[in-house]
């Protein structure tokens, strides 16, 4: 009884809400239920007030049984999944309660009887042993499905409506089930030709998971069915060598040449990467002549890096080229089953799906599920009963298909891409299948898995049960599998002859192709040229207008009619603009010589330190107002605050700057040190990315920097880090102190026919300090200042120079002055990188009786700027020393008088009387006077 009081109150809710539809209208239900309520009635007697879950208990037991027959039709759905045949070489774990008969309180004895709820399932009044085929066949052979959790009832009935009524049996024809074998056979001898052909050599092989060929190519044929136009794939680097020839079409004489190490050039700086972590770009012809773009993104040994990137390129190509239509284009991430279990950057991509600064129509994900890690096995990799059990988290169905079964992969596929173009949701695709070596060729994974890799020896490959299968029910003859490895072997040969005979191999595709043309990779005199980049008075001031007025018809925070007020005064009267509307300008301006403008990060809107204020949020509403799209700017302003990632949105942005590069696209951070929660990002696509893949990008990054006694993780921006990373001009590095500077490198960003990432490490306290504002001609003329001197001092008598970056500059000016002290010069670098070497050395022989030159920071002295600059400046003639914090494992301390003290020890020994060269002979000459003392 206790059993039966667990399954009624399963259903008694959908039970309840069909009689109430039965008791208002017979005709609404479907003709089964009619029935089935007409004998409940009947036996019952029950009064209109009554519902029928509520009247179970003492109902006739032919009405508990049609009950328990409907649990059992839930259970198979909500828990099929867990005794399907999906695992090809070993036994499933077991479950429990189980799908007996016994578990939904019927028998076989019941097996004859025809029940109603034969209609839940399309079959009408029905024998139960017909009920229960039906469910096996669906939810218990090679594909689990997981799907019932879904909140939506119109998205369960729509599976539900096609599996059911399919049984999931794939229904191909013979010229499909030959081309599905086709694809499987390139998949299976291509990686054993190459097995053959560079033993040794590390290909991270597909061998175990080959089904996954055929699926991709039937998922991009069903997929342009459907109006995609363009896919964007992600994945890691087993099997990607088969993906890149047997799906992209890249020729297999280009993967023969990176074996044989033929398309080195000594004559570039191109550092490249091994062929397994490379990406592509192609349009494929599809069966019916339509040609599709597909794009494989180059991808580290970071596993899963890659999936924001995928999804920010896509993003990129739905707003820019598609016009915002999801049905164009789709994301398509492949996973390994320890790494989407095991890293948190899924959960992060995932919770982006549905926002509305960054979904992309739905994202298919399909997972290699080797059962095993590197070395680890799958009990050890998660605490979950699934490796996909993430997907749960956002209401993703999960499919999970024996690797084996190839038709029933390639029908699962397609219904997953059904199911993404009707919903524009994520799908999941569990492969379960195994790899035949080990991590790589080379290993030996019997050391840590014994009993698998014994199972797995002995286990045909999945062409070998597909062909058996097709010879069997008669779609092709035994000679027919033959033929094709032959043919295919022999063309495979073919094209390696050609590349032994060859010298070296010169890869055909442009670097700047599609929407990179026109751009392409700077010399280092275009690196350090000027841009123009201001723009003219009335225009500066027709956008600063525009953008400080608010609508009448509006009412805003007094807070925010005071700050505009004053933003007005700035664009009419003063004609001196804070950092504020330097940078608001800059975008209007960029937006209306028709780039558009996309910033996202946490609280972008309004700006962490409440100084942007780009989107206003009327009161007791949540209306919201963007002066922006008041400028008609036929480009595009988007403003997005984030999700709180970083990791994440990082890479969607470096994404969306990579499939548009003549977009301004930003990523703020909150603080400037919480990029380090992105670091992955950094360091495998922002910095190396031109290096390893040759693939530019323009994205800037604002980092709030500045040591303001906040604590250690509210100061630092870890310029140091940036700085180590710098190299063969990869990227700028820029700390502004005024906001027209700022102004000309966001601008400088889009005039310029190259693209480079922008690192700035933006102020806090800078934003309303009354120094820090730029007249309207620092606007109006020039350009981005690498370097800015110190106009007010005297060459002849200075004899100090200070050269710092950023925020300080304002406490050794605000010195400076109260001090009167001319024989001191302070020389802003604005730009760390590209270092402007020249230029410094410049001012050092400007400065010629200067005695003294230092480098003055905030930051500690192992930190900051100091150790880039002290290994750039060795060798040169600028000697340079260092005043700062003293070296620290911390950025920075959390009590603010400590601060205090360190910042005017700071001050006042950049201010200390300089040395004169005579005294700093007599010191020198000490100092080796007692080290031979020493020695002696």
């Amino acid at each position: 009884m206790d059993r039966l009081n667990y399954i009624n109150s399963g259903n008694a809710a959908y039970i309840d809400s069909l009689y109430e539809a039965y008791k208002q209208d017979p005709e609404s239900v479907d003709y089964g239920w009619q029935k089935f309520f007409e004998g409940f009635d009947f036996g019952q007697g029950t009064a209109p007030q009554q519902s029928a879950a509520a009247t179970t208990a003492g109902a006739p037991e032919h009405v508990l049984k049609e009950i328990n027959v409907l649990n059992m039709i839930n259970g198979y759905r909500s828990r099929g999944h867990l005794f399907t045949k999906t695992n090809p070489v070993r036994e499933r774990r077991k479950y429990h309660p189980g799908k007996e008969l016994e578990t939904f309180g019927l028998s076989e004895a019941d097996l004859d009887t025809v029940f109603n709820a034969g209609v839940e399932i399309g079959l009408g009044p029905a024998k139960l042993r017909d009920i229960r085929q039906l469910l096996e066949d669906t939810y218990c052979h090679t594909i689990g499905a997981e799907y019932k959790y879904i909140r939506n009832p119109i998205k369960t009935k729509w599976f539900e409506d096609r599996m059911e009524s399919r049984r999931n049996k794939p229904d191909f024809t013979v010229e499909e089930k030959k081309r599905i074998l086709n694809k499987l056979n390139q998949a299976v001898v291509f990686e054993s030709f190459l097995g053959t052909k560079f033993l040794g050599q590390k290909r991270f092989s597909l061998e175990g998971g080959e089904s996954l060929i055929p699926a991709l190519d039937s998922v991009i044929e069903k997929g342009a069915q459907l109006g995609i136009e363009e896919f964007t794939i992600g994945m890691a680097h087993r099997g990607r060598l088969n993906v890149l020839t047997n799906i992209m079409g890249k020729t297999y004489k280009e993967i023969f040449a990176e074996f044989e190490g033929k398309n080195y050039d000594l004559e570039t700086s191109f550092g490249g990467d091994v062929k397994y972590h490379l990406g592509y770009s192609t349009d494929v012809e599809l069966s019916n002549g339509k040609k599709v773009h597909l794009s494989l993104c180059p991808n580290p040994s970071h596993l899963e890096t890659v999936d924001p990137v995928v999804e920010g390129i896509t993003r990129a190509k739905i707003d820019g080229k598609y016009n915002g239509d999801y049905d164009k284009i789709a994301p398509i991430l492949i996973h390994g089953d320890a790494s989407i279990a095991g890293q948190g950057i899924i959960y992060e991509v995932l919770q982006m799906e549905k926002l509305q600064g960054y979904k992309t129509g739905g994202t298919v994900h399909l997972v290699i599920n080797n059962q095993i890690g590197f070395t680890t096995n799958y009990k050890d990799a998660r605490s979950s009963t699934y490796c996909t059990d993430i997907a749960k988290t956002v209401l993703s169905p999960v499919f999970h298909v024996n690797g084996d079964d190839v038709e029933a992969l390639v029908y699962t596929i397609n219904l997953a891409m059904e199911y993404r173009q009707e919903f524009n949701e994520d799908v999941f695709i569990d492969i379960l299948c195994y790899r035949r070596f080990g991590h790589n060729e080379a290993d030996e994974p019997k050391f840590t898995q014994p009993v698998l890799y014994k199972a797995i020896e002995n286990h045909p490959n999945t062409r070998e049960i597909y062909n058996e299968q097709l010879v069997k029910e008669g779609s092709i003859d035994a000679e027919f599998t033959k033929g094709l490895d032959k043919a295919f072997r022999d063309e495979l040969q073919a094209q390696l002859n050609e590349i032994k005979a060859q010298d070296r191999f010169t890869d055909s595709k442009p670097m700047f192709a599609g929407a990179w043309q026109g751009l392409h990779v700077p010399t280092k005199e275009e690196v350090y040229a000027s841009s123009k980049t201001a723009i003219s008075e009335e225009e500066f001031l027709e956008i600063g207008r525009k953008l400080t007025e608010l609508p009448a018809d509006k009412q805003f925070f007094k807070k925010i009619e005071k700050l505009f007020d004053d933003r007005r005064k700035m664009v009419n009267e003063t004609r001196t603009f804070d950092w504020a509307m330097g940078e608001l300008i800059a975008y209007g301006s960029l937006l209306k010589e028709g780039h558009p403008v996309r910033l996202s990060g946490e609280d972008v809107k309004r700006g962490t330190f409440s100084h942007r204020h780009a989107v206003l949020t009327l009161p007791d509403t949540d209306e919201e107002y963007t002066p922006m799209k008041t400028l008609g700017a036929e480009a595009e302003f988007y403003i997005y605050n984030s999700l709180l990632s970083e990791y994440g949105v990082l890479g969607f942005e470096y994404g969306y700057a990579l499939a548009n590069p003549h977009a301004l696209t930003i990523w703020e951070a909150q603080f400037g040190d919480f990029f380090n929660g992105a670091q992955i990002i950094v360091d495998q696509y922002l910095v190396s990315a031109e290096t390893k893949w040759q693939r530019g990008n323009g994205l800037v990054m604002l980092l709030p920097h500045g040591f303001e006694g906040q604590g250690p993780e509210h100061s630092s921006a870890r310029i140091e880090r940036f700085m180590e990373l710098c190299a063969d001009n990869n990227i700028q590095a820029v700390n502004c102190t005024t906001p027209a500077n700022f102004f000309h490198a966001l601008r400088r960003q889009l005039h310029r026919n190259f693209r480079k990432p922008l690192v700035v490490f933006t102020p806090k306290s800078l934003l309303r300090h009354p120094a820090c504002v730029s007249k309207l001609e620092d606007f109006t003329q020039g350009g981005f200042q690498e370097i800015i001197d110190d106009v007010n001092a005297d060459a002849k008598r200075v004899k100090r120079v200070l050269f710092c970056s950023g925020k300080i500059y304002y406490e050794l000016f605000e010195k400076q002055q109260a001090d009167k002290r001319t024989d001191v010069a302070i020389v802003r670098v604005e730009q760390l990188y590209p270092t402007p070497v020249i230029e410094m050395e410049a001012i050092r022989a400007k400065y010629s009786n200067a005695t003294e030159f230092f480098w003055v920071q905030e930051e500690p002295e192992n930190m900051g700027a100091w150790p880039y600059m002290l290994r750039k400046f060795r060798k040169s003639p600028l000697q340079l020393e260092v005043i700062s914090r003293k070296e620290a494992a911390s950025t920075a301390t959390g009590y603010s008088k400590q601060h205090a003290s360190q910042q005017l020890y700071i001050i006042s020994k950049a201010f200390e009387a300089p040395v004169s060269q005579k005294q700093k002979e007599e010191i020198k000459g000490s100092a080796e006077k007692m080290a031979q003392t020493t020695t002696s």
